[in-house]
């Protein structure tokens, strides 16, 4: 699975552990699109809309974006199309973003996020399958929202 990943200033350290504990996992492929480093600032809608268009090329399946809360991150990469961003705090969260949303956005916040729980998150929403049915109503319907 090829994900893209991305951050603003304010979320890079929290970016930089994501994607060396992702690299460690086999069949995963990152495409980190920045920024690369904590001390010069970059605007958070930049780096979302980095990879919503990585999502929305199909250069990637999903997508990883973070900010200092993950707050305006993924209020920037849910304006693109075809894009589910989810700001995630725990486990269940990430779940419920995957089972019942179809989120193919995964948002942290940087400084509101410790480590290991961002690792608990992104493994439970890799591993997390759709469960459609009722919920792909739902999805269609927030996408017809797109065409207004």
């Amino acid at each position: 699975m090829k994900i893209s990943i991305a951050s603003d200033h304010a979320g890079f350290e929290l970016k930089k552990e994501i994607v060396a504990y992702l690299k460690k996992k086999p069949g995963i492929e990152i495409i980190d699109m920045g920024t690369d480093s904590e001390h010069h600032s970059v605007d958070y809608p930049e780096m979302a809309a980095k990879v919503a268009r990585s999502l929305q090329k199909q250069e990637s399946e999903r997508g990883i974006i973070l900010c200092g809360t993950g707050i305006g991150i993924s209020i920037s990469a849910n304006k693109f199309k075809g894009i589910r961003a989810a700001l995630c705090h725990d486990a269940y969260t990430a779940r419920m973003s995957r089972a019942h949303n179809n989120a193919n956005v995964l948002a942290m916040g940087g400084r509101t996020t410790g480590k290991e729980v961002a690792f608990d998150m992104v493994d439970i929403w890799l591993d997390t399958e759709f469960e459609g049915d009722r919920h792909q109503r739902r999805v269609d319907l927030i996408a017809s929202f797109e065409q207004d």
